[in-house]
C-alpha cells in the first residue's frame, strides 16, 4: 500500500498556498506581504514569510516559568491587545551549558540554543506552508531530543522549515522545562508542589492543547497531529501516550531511539530531590526558597552532583518524569502497551550504532574488545564477538563494541515497545533499523544515533550526514515516510518499498539504507543471543 507520495511539487504547491494570502480577507498580505498576522484564541501573531513558507517562532503557549510558577505547572498565556511578533526565539529551557570540546556534541551542533537560555522558554516554533484556516494540512509535532536534561526546540536540528516545504505540512518544535525545572519531584515535602516531578511532561500537553485550539488558524489539521521525537524525544513520546492529559491530542506517535517503558517512581525521585535540596542547603520545610534562587544557582548544584557521582564511578544524577499519581499515572510501556493510546499508530526505531556516540575510543584493539564482550557477556564473551564479525567481517572492534552496547540498551527498550504495542492489537505499529552511516570522520561513527534526525525532517545540512546526493536520497526516503504517516496514519509512500506493519512474530522491519529492504525478524541470532544469556 502507498497511499502518498510526497516530492518537490509540494515546493510549488506550497508557494502558491501563501500567495493565494493576497485573497484571503483579514490574512496575511492584508497586513503584510512579508510579515502576515495570524488570530490565535490568545491574541495576533506576526509571522515572516520567506520562500514559500510562513515562520512564527517563539509562540507562547505558557507563562514565564519563574519566581512562583516555578515547579508548577504551566500558567495560562494572558490575552494581548494589538499583534505581538513572534519573529525570534523564546529562551531554550535551563539546562548546562555545552561547549565544542567533543567531537559527537559539535556535528549535532548541541552547544548553539539561540535567544540563550532562560525560564521564559514554554514556546512552541512553527511553520507552514499556508495560512488558509481551511486547508487542514497534517501537523508534524516534533520532541527535541537531549534526554530529560538539554536540547532544545530552537536548536539547529529542530528547524521544520524544508520538512513544511517538502511535505506540505505545518511543523512545530516545542520547548519545555527539563532537569530539576521539570522534573525535581518535590511532593513528598509540600503538597503545593504536588506535580513538580512531572511538569515537564505536562508542558508538552500544554502546548498540545494549543495545537488543538489554534493550528486550523496556521492551516493545520487539529485532528492529524503526529507527535514524534528522537533520543529524549523519542523518550518523551513513549510518556505522553500514557498520560491522561494527553489523550486525544495525539492521532500519530513515532518514537526514534528512545523507547521509554518505565518512569522514575515516587521514590527515587523522593531520593534525588532530597540530595538537590541537601546541596542547595534548603531544608525540606522551606521549599519556597528554591522559587527564589537564580536559576543559575540550580543549574551548578545539578552539575556538581553530576559531579560526585562520576568521581565515585556511579550514575550521575538525573531528574526524568516522576510517576505523580495524577498527570503520570502509570509506567509508559510496563507491563504492556497504555490503553489510552490503543487507537495511536505507532513508527519506532532504531540506528545500527547508536552507541558510538558515547563511546570516544575509535583505536579499540580486538584485545579491548574481548575485555568489552567478557563485561557484558561473561563467559560467552568469544561467542558474542564472533557472532557481531560473522555478521559484519569488515566492522571495526570499536564499531562491534558500540553494536553490543546498542543491542542491550536502545534496541532492546525498542523491541519491547513494539512487541508490546503490537500484541495489544488497536491501531498498528511499524518498525525501523537504520543502517546507513554518517560519512562523519571518514564513517567512524557508523549509523550513530541521531544520524536519521535532520534527514527526517528532509534536511542535509547537518555534520553527521553531509549535504550530498546520497544524503538527499535518504532524506527523501525517511522524510517521505513521516510525512505519508502525519497525512495518513501509515508510512507507507512512492520512495520505499512496501512496508508491512510490525506483528509477532513476523517482526517486519523496513532497512534504511543504500540499498531499501525489508527484513523479517532482521538479526534474529543476535536478540536470541542476548536472551538466551538473560533467561
Amino acid at each position: 500500500m502507498k497511499p502518498f507520495n510526497p516530492g518537490r511539487r509540494f515546493f510549488m504547491a506550497g508557494t502558491a498556498a501563501v500567495t493565494g494570502l493576497l485573497t484571503l480577507p483579514g490574512r496575511g498580505f492584508a497586513d503584510s506581504a512579508l510579515f502576515p498576522v495570524v488570530e490565535t484564541a490568545q491574541g495576533r501573531l506576526r509571522g515572516a514569510h520567506a520562500a514559500g513558507i510562513t515562520s512564527f517562532k517563539g509562540i507562547r503557549y505558557g507563562a514565564p516559568t519563574s519566581g512562583a510558577n516555578r515547579f508548577m505547572p504551566a500558567q495560562p498565556v494572558e490575552p494581548w491587545a494589538g499583534v505581538k511578533d513572534a519573529l525570534y526565539f523564546s529562551h531554550a529551557a535551563p539546562q548546562m551549558p555545552n561547549g565544542r570540546a567533543f567531537a559527537y556534541g559539535d556535528l549535532i551542533v548541541f552547544d548553539r540554543h539561540p535567544s540563550g537560555l532562560g525560564e521564559d522558554c514554554l514556546a512552541i516554533n512553527l511553520w507552514t506552508p499556508t495560512l488558509d484556516a481551511n486547508a487542514k494540512k497534517p501537523v508534524i509535532f516534533v520532541i527535541h531530543g537531549g534526554g530529560y536534561y538539554g536540547g532544545s526546540g530552537n536548536s539547529f536540528g529542530m528547524d521544520g522549515e524544508e520538512m513544511a516545504r517538502y511535505s506540505d505540512s505545518v511543523v512545530i518544535a516545542v520547548n519545555h522545562r527539563l532537569g530539576a525545572f521539570g522534573f525535581a519531584h518535590l511532593a513528598e515535602f509540600d503538597d503545593r508542589f504536588a506535580r513538580s516531578g512531572a511538569v515537564g511532561m505536562m508542558d508538552i500537553v500544554s502546548a498540545l492543547a494549543w495545537v488543538k485550539e489554534n493550528v486550523a488558524q496556521f492551516g493545520g489539521d487539529p485532528d492529524r497531529v503526529l507527535v514524534y521525537g528522537q533520543s529524549g524525544g523519542g523518550a518523551k513520546t513513549s510518556t505522553l501516550l500514557a498520560m491522561p492529559g494527553a489523550e486525544g491530542l495525539i492521532h500519530r506517535a513515532g518514537v526514534m531511539s528512545g523507547s521509554a517503558l518505565r518512569s522514575r517512581t515516587a521514590d527515587d525521585g523522593t531520593a534525588a530531590a532530597e540530595r538537590l535540596l541537601r546541596e542547595l542547603e534548603i531544608p525540606t520545610n522551606e521549599l519556597h526558597r528554591l522559587q527564589d534562587l537564580p536559576f543559575t544557582r540550580i543549574l551548578e548544584a545539578q552539575a556538581t552532583l553530576e559531579a560526585a557521582d562520576r568521581a565515585l564511578g556511579e550514575a550521575p544524577t538525573s531528574f526524568a518524569p516522576v510517576i505523580d499519581g495524577e498527570a503520570i499515572v502509570r509506567h509508559p510501556f510496563d507491563p504492556d502497551a497504555p490503553a489510552i493510546s490503543h487507537n495511536v499508530p505507532m513508527v519506532i526505531s532504531t540506528a545500527l550504532d547508536e552507541r558510538t556516540y558515547r563511546m570516544p575510543n575509535f583505536d579499540l584493539s580486538d584485545e579491548g574488545l574481548m575485555a568489552y564482550a567478557r563485561r557484558r557477556a561473561g563467559d560467552h564473551a568469544e561467542d558474542a564477538v564472533a557472532m557481531y564479525r560473522a555478521e559484519d567481517p569488515d566492522a571495526s572492534p570499536h564499531l562491534i563494541q558500540a553494536r553490543i552496547d546498542t543491542d542491550l540498551s536502545f534496541r532492546r527498550s525498542a523491541f519491547r515497545q513494539a512487541e508490546l504495542k503490537a500484541s495489544a492489537g488497536g491501531a498498528p505499529v511499524w518498525t525501523y533499523l537504520w543502517k546507513w552511516p554518517s560519512p562523519a570522520f571518514g564513517g567512524r561513527y557508523g549509523a550513530v544515533h541521531g544520524i536519521d534526525v535532520g534527514l527526517s525532517l528532509h534536511s542535509v545540512r547537518g555534520g553527521l550526514t553531509g549535504a550530498s546526493a546520497e544524503s538527499l536520497m535518504m532524506a527523501d526516503r525517511i522524510a517521505s515516510s513521516w510525512a505519508a504517516f502525519a497525512a495518513t496514519g501509515n508510512p507507507n509512500n512512492d520512495e520505499v518499498p512496501d512496508w508491512p506493519e510490525y506483528t509477532s512474530p513476523e517482526r517486519a522491519t523496513m532497512i534504511f539504507d543504500t540499498e531499501m529492504s525489508v527484513e523479517y525478524d532482521p538479526r534474529a541470532e543476535i536478540r536470541e543471543f542476548w536472551q538466551s544469556i538473560e533467561s
